[in-house]
This record gives C-alpha cells, sequence and structure tokens, in this order.
C-alpha cells in the first residue's frame, strides 16, 4: 500500500559534513511526521558526523555509483524496468538529453535511476531530490520510469553550473521546486516561464543547537601580542569559498595588529592554500585545523572575535548560495565579514549586522578585518544585531513548516 507520507530523498552524498543544512532539514521532516528512505548516489567520505546525523532515523541505500561496479545489480534493474509502463518515455526522454549533452554521465544517472525505480521502497509515494544537478537528473528519470511524482531542493552550485535547458526541463516536470535565495528563486521562476511552482525556502537554522552565547565577547583591539584577536573561518577548501582571497586581505594587514587565523574544513585546495600562507610569510599565525564536528565548530564560533568568509562566483558559474556557517556564526553574536554575492546580503546588511565587502578584492577585505579587529565595541554591535536577526528570520522551523505544507498539499490534491 503506497502512503504519502513516505518519501524517497535522493542525495548527491550522504552523510556530509559541509550539508548540515540538509541533515537538519531531514529530521525536521522526520519530526514533524513524515518517513524517509534515503538514497545516496554515493558513500561517505568524510571521517566524521556531525549528532545530528545520528539523530536522524530513516535507512540509507546506495546506488551503485558507477555502473560498471555493480552491473549485475543494474542489468536486474534495467531487464525489472522493461515491464514498467514509463521506461520508454524515460529512455526518449534520456535520448533527448544525450544529444544535448554526450557523456557517460547521462548513461550513468539513467542506470541509476532504473535501481532506484526496481529496487523501489515498499510503500513510498513520493519522490524528493536535494540539488537540482545530478541528483535531481536521477529523480526525474525515475519519476518517469516508475510514474511517482518528484519534487526538488535546489541550492547553489546545482542551479548555477547547470545548462538553462536543462533546469527548464527539470523545473517542468517536478510538481514543485524549493530554493534557498532570492538569487536562486528570480532565476528558476525566470526558466520555469509559469510551467512549476517555484518557492523561495531559507534553510534556516536549528537554533536549539545553537543556543544564545551569554558570555561577554573580548576587548581584544589588536594590540597585545600575546592576546591576539582571533579570526575562524568554516568551509571546504575550494575556490568559490575564496579562502586565497583571506589569506591575501590577511597579509595586508598593518604590522602593529596581532592576530590569529583558525580555518576549519577539508578540501582539495588545503596543499595550495598552506603553500601560499608560506608565501605570504603567515604560517605561523595559522592553524589549520581539518574537518570538524558541530560541536567543535560551535565552540571556535564562541572562542574567535572575528569569522570571515570571502565567497566569490568562480568562473564556471559556481558559487555559494546563503552560506549556512555565516547564520551559524551570527547566531553567536559572531560579527561577520564577507562579500555581496548570492544571498549573502540578504543575511548581512553592510554596517548594520556585519561588514559586506565586493568579491575578488583583497584591499577592501583588509580594510574590513582592520576595522573589526581595531574596534571590539563595533565588532559588538553588529554581532548582537546580526544575531536578532538570525533568531527573528532564520528559525529553521519556518522552513519545515513550509515544506510539510507543500508535501501536504499536493497530496491533498491528488485524486
Amino acid at each position: 500500500m503506497v502512503q504519502a507520507r513516505k518519501i524517497v530523498v535522493v542525495l548527491k552524498g550522504y552523510p556530509r559534513l559541509s550539508e548540515t543544512f540538509i541533515a537538519q532539514e531531514l529530521l525536521g521532516l522526520e519530526r514533524a511526521g513524515f518517513e524517509l528512505v534515503l538514497v545516496a548516489l554515493r558513500r561517505p567520505t568524510d571521517k566524521k558526523r556531525h549528532p545530528v546525523h545520528d539523530e536522524i532515523r530513516a535507512p540509507v541505500h546506495y546506488l551503485p555509483e558507477y555502473l560498471h561496479e555493480e552491473p549485475l545489480r543494474v542489468m536486474r534493474a534495467m531487464v525489472s524496468c522493461l515491464r514498467k509502463p514509463g521506461f520508454w518515455s524515460g529512455l526518449g526522454t534520456l535520448l533527448g538529453d544525450f544529444r544535448r549533452d554526450r557523456t557517460r554521465n547521462r548513461i550513468r544517472r539513467f542506470g541509476q535511476a532504473t535501481v532506484l525505480a526496481a529496487e523501489w521502497p515498499e510503500g513510498a509515494g513520493w519522490l524528493h531530490a536535494h540539488f537540482i544537478h545530478t541528483p535531481a537528473s536521477v529523480a526525474a528519470y525515475a519519476s518517469l520510469i516508475s510514474g511517482i511524482p518528484w519534487t526538488c531542493s535546489a541550492h547553489a552550485k546545482d542551479i548555477w553550473t547547470s545548462p538553462d535547458w536543462e533546469l527548464a526541463g527539470k523545473l517542468a516536470s517536478t510538481r514543485w521546486t524549493v530554493t534557498c535565495t532570492h538569487t536562486g528563486f528570480d532565476h528558476l521562476q525566470t526558466l520555469a516561464d509559469g510551467k512549476s511552482k517555484v518557492h523561495l525556502s531559507y534553510h534556516g537554522l536549528d537554533l536549539a543547537r545553537f543556543a544564545p552565547f551569554t558570555d561577554d565577547r573580548t576587548l581584544r583591539d589588536g594590540s597585545s601580542p600575546l592576546d591576539p584577536v582571533q579570526i575562524v573561518s568554516v568551509g571546504r577548501a575550494v575556490e568559490k569559498k575564496g579562502f586565497d582571497i583571506l589569506l591575501r586581505a590577511l597579509s595586508l594587514l598593518p604590522a602593529d595588529l596581532h592576530w590569529r587565523f583558525d580555518h576549519i574544513g577539508d578540501g582539495g585546495e588545503l596543499k595550495t592554500l598552506r603553500i601560499l600562507a608560506e608565501t605570504l610569510g603567515l604560517s605561523d599565525r595559522i592553524t589549520w585545523r581539518g574537518a570538524l564536528d558541530q560541536t567543535d565548530v560551535l565552540a571556535r564560533y564562541r572562542e574567535a572575535d572575528i569569522f570571515a568568509l570571502p565567497c566569490r562566483i568562480t568562473a564556471d558559474g559556481d558559487r555559494d548560495g546563503l552560506p549556512n556557517v555565516l547564520v551559524e556564526a551570527s547566531s553567536q553574536r559572531l560579527v561577520c565579514i564577507s562579500t555581496n554575492i548570492s544571498g549573502v546580503p540578504e543575511l548581512l546588511v553592510d554596517g548594520e549586522n556585519g561588514f559586506v565587502v565586493p568579491p575578488e578584492d583583497p584591499q577592501a577585505f583588509a580594510w574590513a578585518l582592520e576595522a573589526a579587529i581595531r574596534n571590539p565595541a563595533l565588532r559588538h554591535r553588529l554581532g548582537d544585531a546580526a544575531e536578532r536577526r538570525v533568531r527573528s528570520d532564520f528559525d529553521h522551523h519556518a522552513s519545515i513548516r513550509q515544506l510539510k505544507n507543500l508535501f501536504e498539499g499536493e497530496w491533498q490534491a491528488a485524486p
């Protein structure tokens, strides 16, 4: 028997340290009464887990990441799907997509979709994809094959690195799509052209995990070599985070300022960043902490004086949406310095509740850092205002209520 409140959620990988906003949403939906089954396209590579992952009850299934790794499983799924009335429609869509994008990835996603359709969890009545690129490709093909309706959560990279023709096609086949920034919403709304419902839904923060920080913030002003200002950033070492810009900005700070910088996160550019820090003469003032779980990250927010994240748009269009770490840091009255791209200005307003500067500008970032370092009263005022904004407008319960209403609205409308 199909249960409307049982949802299959397709994810690129699970669990992932960099996607706490997804884990938080999954837990929220479970607490709202939905039964979830998680289906990931790849197995986890992170060595740590956030506490929220251990609270999620949903079983996790893994599709073959590469079809040649489990050929018998894929072959059985293909034979099983041949008997499904939607198989040929799905195959036709694949061929149309392949004519526009002649890559093995297209075949791979269709193969994964056949496995999902053939091994469909008993009783599940809905299909939801997180990210509108590869997970949504699998979901769209599986929906065609199985006849199960699907919906999507679009975020950042998945929107801006996907071709418009592909986004438009997926938007036309979903019942609805949610996205987490105004810039992403406007882009998808234009591509949907009235053929699909697009909704703006901020992820928000589970404020129970980020209780108010009630201690006094320090009065460090960079004048003491024995008590330097503590700067922290959290994020994978990838181009769009702009950590090279941050290092160059730190190198431009006046010599009389005393500071230390902690980076939290892993990523492919760590080695390059370490070399750059050494070249700039910064190595002895930087600690590379690697990946940490949410509990340890929270502790670093509370020990630090400044949070810095110089987000950028890369040459291929990749960018952050609204980085969850900015919301987390703001919840702890920690002043944030970032750039005016994507959804950052939807949280931070320069001079009101943070520092917001142009991207790709180390000097502008350095000026903001210097202002925050030298003036503890200013950073306290901005940090306090940022916390008020988060606690009034970024409570994740609002986004969970919105998603709950969207799911239930579709099911109530179904014949």
